[in-house]
């Protein structure tokens, strides 16, 4: 396999042999990806709108099949050293590549941006009314409202710390593989601690009073019945989906939505999954790890922030984590548990702007920082607009991968040296095109669902998936484009 010159991120080639990593390394790479404080934020959105056994089925059921699509993901990127965007080359050619790095490079920015956000207001709903502050700059000026916050916070205060902790992620990011794997030694143990904790205080050790002083929905259900609880379990048991504290609009969801809510949690950065995989020593590390980090490590997370989040009918995980008085270690845990997803986000990003304008990835790094902090408390307050976006055209970006790769090339592919590409492959274009399509119309985007009522059925992401597989089978079977080529022009030719 091919080196990188100088740097060890392989943006441009395979990674070398020398560089890859074993189990327990990959293990901890991956966990410290899917550790990440945005899915405890979705845990509290699922929590919200389900009862607890079908928030249970509903976590289960998406991480199960996020579970698999990454696994499949995960096998060709540790055979081939490539990662995402260079694997794409394969089925959508050197420059129709541009459309999965594109895709996956702005969705990574956006959850840089959320991930910033998630760290910088539970800070500011710490120091917002620190007397130390009063009179200052940071404690004058206008006031903002970020969704699920109740009390308004000091824009100057908030925007400070959002500016910061995007510097700081971003200058860590700038290092790349060994960098992200030091972090999320100290980062994964430290959140299984702190979610563990609050999800046990909330179900065992709260007494029934203090939790129904937080709860007042619960006791106003409980004095007009004349029943009782005995713990936070009982809670949980009894929980129903909430309202929106500012419109009092109810937050309820179908199972449907909540799995697609599950999977958009994490198929953006799942269809990056390659972009650390290639550095497993082998697919079996590859995809065991891979397995475990999303479908368990996920659905823990998952976990964590829905538990306490019934007990206490809070939309707010740093509303709940300061009842607990958990919210100072909560920063910290998180703000280490932020950043290591958060380096993961740029990584990618990195990656995919380097496939596109063929710069250095570490430069790259950095304007994509840059983007994301700035944008990051507007996406924050367009969290779940934000998941259906991503449940629409990334999905189907990662079926063309798959079908491509185990099916098409019959899990073989050539090297990079050996392989001359087209530039654009008609087939995983149209495929795309038609399985983003299919995935609007899941969501009713431009009223695509009303055209077509029958795509409104079943979970949007996985009908992409399956439509974009089918399509790209379909054509590349008779579209000489895809056969493999090795004339000098790259024009393929059929055989």
């Amino acid at each position: 396999m091919s080196t990188s010159s100088g740097h060890h991120d392989f943006e441009q080639s395979s990674v070398d042999e020398s560089q890859k990593r074993s189990f327990w390394s990959m293990f901890v790479i991956m966990m410290g990806f899917t550790f990440f404080s945005a899915s405890m934020w979705v845990g509290l959105t699922l929590a919200n709108g389900l009862t607890a056994g079908r928030f249970f089925w509903a976590v289960m059921a998406g991480n199960l099949i996020l579970g698999v699509y990454t696994a499949l993901l995960a096998y060709p990127a540790a055979k081939t050293g490539l990662s995402v965007h260079l694997l794409s080359r394969y089925s959508f050619g050197t420059f129709g590549s541009d459309i999965p790095s594109t895709v996956l490079a702005v969705t990574q920015i956006g959850w840089f941006g959320v991930g910033v956000a998630m760290f910088s207001i539970p800070t500011t709903v710490w120091l917002n009314d620190a007397s130390f502050l009063q009179g200052t700059w940071f404690a004058t000026g206008p006031e903002i409202s970020p969704w699920g916050v109740t009390a308004p916070l000091h824009a100057h205060l908030l925007w400070s710390i959002t500016i910061v902790a995007g510097i700081a992620m971003t200058s860590s990011a700038y290092f790349g593989i060994k960098a992200l794997h030091i972090i999320s030694l100290v980062a994964v143990p430290a959140i299984a601690v702190l979610g563990g904790w609050s999800a046990i205080q909330a179900l065992f050790f709260d007494k029934p009073e203090f939790i129904l002083e937080h709860n007042p929905t619960l006791a106003a259900t409980l004095a007009a019945s004349g029943d009782t609880i005995r713990s936070g379990w009982d809670a949980l048991a009894g929980h129903v989906p909430g309202t929106d504290p500012k419109t009092g609009a109810s937050l309820a969801i179908g199972m449907v939505s909540a799995i697609s809510l599950g999977i958009g949690s994490f198929v953006s950065g799942g269809s990056c999954t390659p972009d650390f995989t290639r550095f497993a020593k082998n697919a079996k590390i590859a995809v065991c790890t891979t397995v475990l980090a999303f479908f368990i490590g996920n659905s823990l997370m998952f976990f964590f922030g829905g538990a306490a989040a019934m007990v206490y009918d809070k939309n707010d995980i740093s509303e709940v984590l300061k009842i607990q008085g958990l919210l100072l270690p909560a920063i910290i845990v998180l703000g280490l548990n932020i950043w290591t997803t958060n380096d993961n986000a740029l990584y990618t990003s990195g990656l995919g702007l380097s496939n596109i304008v063929r710069l250095p990835k570490r430069y790259m790094v950095l304007l994509n920082g840059l983007v994301g902090t700035l944008a990051g408390l507007w996406l924050y307050d367009n969290f779940c607009g934000w998941l259906n976006i991503l449940n629409t055209f990334i999905p189907p970006c990662g079926a063309i991968l798959i079908t491509d790769f185990f099916l098409v090339n019959k899990r073989k592919y050539p090297t990079m040296e050996d392989k001359r590409f087209v530039a654009v492959s008609p087939p995983a274009v149209v495929a795309w095109a038609l399985g983003s399509v299919v995935a609007l119309a899941g969501f009713n985007k431009f009223g695509l669902g009303d055209l077509a009522p029958f795509l409104m059925k079943g979970i949007p992401a996985i009908n992409g998936m399956v439509v974009a597989a089918l399509v790209y089978l379909g054509l590349s079977a008779v579209c000489p484009c895809t056969r493999k080529c090795k004339c000098a022009d790259g024009a393929c030719a059929a055989k």
